[in-house]
C-alpha cells in the first residue's frame, strides 16, 4: 500500500504519514498534493514541507521530494 512521510518545514510540527491503497503523490504550482481514485486526500503548501519520502514495501521507484530550494 502507498505511504509517505511527510516532514514539516518547521520541526516543532511532527511528522505525518499517509497511507491509502491508491496513493499518488503530485507536485504541481507550489503544492504537495495526495489524491486517490476519489480525489485530494491532502494538500499541503511546498514550502511548508522540509520533505516526502515513500517509505512503504512496494515501492516502484524513488518517490522523493525535499521541498523549494530556500528563496523560492
Amino acid at each position: 500500500m502507498p505511504a509517505y512521510l511527510i516532514r514539516h518545514a518547521k520541526a516543532q510540527q511532527g511528522d505525518m504519514l499517509v497511507e491509502d491503497p491508491a496513493l499518488a503523490l503530485t507536485i504541481r504550482d507550489g503544492w504537495a498534493i495526495l489524491a486517490d481514485q476519489h480525489g485530494i486526500c491532502l494538500a499541503i503548501p511546498a514550502e511548508h514541507v522540509a520533505g516526502i519520502q515513500r517509505v512503504d514495501e512496494d515501492q516502484d521507484g524513488d518517490h522523493q521530494y525535499t521541498g523549494p530550494a530556500p528563496g523560492e
